[in-house]
């Protein structure tokens, strides 16, 4: 008879020590907020795309919109609610800034592989866009909402 392993930890006590840990906590926060608004921009943008004659760049914008208003959130009330100003105001003008330029890369790389190249299908609108397009946003939106719109206030 084998014995049976000691129970772990709950997965939310580890997600909620991952989040916590100093060295781990801010990129951890960041790839879970930024995680659920990148999750509700797929959604979005395939359901205009499939399901309505919605223009492959007119849906990548209204659903890079919503996906920013859920980003801000995220990251002013968990990812950097530790370094959050007295200025929502002048944080939100800068993360939709920031946003609008990240968007611009996602944007870039879908009309650069379907306007360009001639890839058409969906799958490749969500490759350019949704991964490849997405990576250099999100490397974008790390660096920049770090340093210039949740800077370290201490």
């Amino acid at each position: 008879m084998t014995p049976e392993p000691a129970p772990g930890p709950a997965p939310a006590g580890v997600l909620r020590r991952l989040g916590q840990h100093h060295r781990y906590g801010e990129v951890f926060r960041f790839l879970l907020t930024g995680g659920l608004a990148y999750a509700a921009d797929v959604v979005i943008f395939n359901v205009l795309i499939l399901f309505t004659d919605t223009d492959h760049i007119v849906a990548r914008v209204i659903s890079s919109i919503v996906a920013i208003g859920i980003a801000f959130l995220g990251s002013r009330y968990y990812t950097w609610a530790h370094r959050r100003s007295e200025h929502p105001g002048r944080e939100y003008a800068m993360f939709v800034v920031l946003s609008a330029v990240a968007a611009g890369i996602q944007v870039g790389c879908l009309w650069l592989s379907h306007d360009l190249m001639g890839l058409t299908s969906p799958l490749a609108d969500n490759i350019s866009s949704n991964v490849i397009g997405m990576a250099l946003a999100m490397v974008f939106r790390f660096l920049t909402f770090r340093s210039l719109v949740f800077p370290d206030r201490s």
